[in-house]
């Protein structure tokens, strides 16, 4: 009875180690804050909404189930050239994401540069489109990680000595090139995130992610990361009447015969509006809501904007069939944003250099 038991627990414990060693190495970077983390989901956002951003990121998840999954970002983006009230203007724009994931420190690091470019087609709306490239390098320990032949079926434990029947060595580090193209559709009302009145906005576009099909594995084959198409929306919509606003947002993302799909909206209070043509009145807003990752996580998120500076938080409350070992613990999101004014929609008297949500 004991030896039936204990096998039951190895045979769960490797399952459980499989789970998470596949997420491990087949998932893209992750954010459940995507909206504000927009250059990584689609190039061509970058200065669709703000003349100067800079963002940081950090987001840990499955410290109930292994050593936590630790993720950080950075990114940067400056519009360039004239104002963008007068004309059609490009952006430049960078970012570097790290993530270490598991007990075998699987590692990666990504630095990207890129180039997006803006054109009007009227007053409140225009098209973008945006190309990104970088780099790919990623690490792991091998000393850490646990093969089932090293199970000794005398002992019932772990014994490092025993060979652990794999016939290719896994490589210590890899490293690939990686490049994204993407368009985008932007509507602004009004170029004035905290404001009670015209503030509607619409972002809604796409990305083709990793086309070169760079190398994904550790082992030697031709193993290479299929290219991941993202599809987004999000808007910031006004109640009529009222000092408060609705911000829908989705993302849907295809790669090889993986599908995630994310939804759901905050719902934004504006604590004070800006003044429309002084400096006076610092404009301050309060979002929450929450999304749904389809068969894997509730997201509550919540948001709070001070005239120039914005800090996000969410949480993933894990509901899929990690659950039993999870308890239901995902991941915690922080996310750091500075930004100056869009400059874009109608002209409220501000200038070009006020900030804006």
């Amino acid at each position: 009875m004991k030896m039936k038991q204990i096998s039951k627990n190895k045979v769960a414990a490797t399952i459980s180690a499989l789970l998470i060693s596949a997420i491990g190495y087949s998932q893209d970077i992750h954010f459940s804050q995507y909206a504000e983390v927009q250059s990584s989901i689609n190039p061509a956002l970058a200065g669709s909404i703000y003349n100067t951003r800079a963002m940081a990121n950090y987001r840990t998840q499955w410290g109930s189930v292994a050593k936590s999954y630790q993720t950080i970002g950075f990114s940067f983006e400056q519009t360039i050239g004239f104002k963008k009230l007068k004309g059609n203007y490009p952006t430049l724009f960078l970012n570097i994401f790290r993530d270490q994931a598991g007990d075998a420190k699987l590692r990666k690091l990504n630095p990207n540069i890129g180039l997006s470019q803006h054109v009007k087609i009227n007053k409140n709306s225009k098209i973008g489109v945006g190309f990104q490239g970088g780099f790919i390098y990623k690490t792991i320990d091998l000393t850490n990680l646990r093969w089932g032949t090293q199970f000794d079926e005398e002992s019932l434990s772990y014994n490092s000595n025993l060979p652990n029947g794999e016939n290719n060595t896994p490589r210590s580090a890899i490293t690939g090139y990686d490049f994204v193209v993407g368009a985008n559709y932007s509507y602004a009302k009004s170029d004035r995130f905290i404001s009670s009145r015209d503030g509607n906005k619409f972002n809604g576009g796409f990305s083709l992610n990793h086309f070169t099909i760079p190398k994904n594995s550790f082992i030697q084959t031709n193993e290479k990361l299929y290219t991941r198409i993202n599809i987004h929306a999000n808007a910031d919509i006004a109640i009529p009447n009222s000092k408060n606003a609705v911000m829908p947002m989705l993302l849907i993302m295809m790669q090889g015969k993986s599908r995630e799909f994310i939804g759901g909206a905050l719902f934004k209070f504006i604590l004070n509006d800006q003044s429309t043509f002084t400096k006076n009145n610092k404009p301050s807003a309060f979002a929450i809501g929450a999304q749904y990752r389809y068969r894997d996580a509730i997201i509550p998120s919540a948001l709070y904007q001070f005239d120039a500076y914005s800090i996000g938080l969410s949480y993933d409350i894990n509901v899929s069939a990690l659950t039993p070992a999870s308890k239901r613990f995902g991941g915690l999101e922080v996310m750091l944003r500075y930004n100056v004014s869009p400059g874009y929609g109608k002209n409220l008297g501000r200038s070009d250099t006020k900030s804006s949500y």
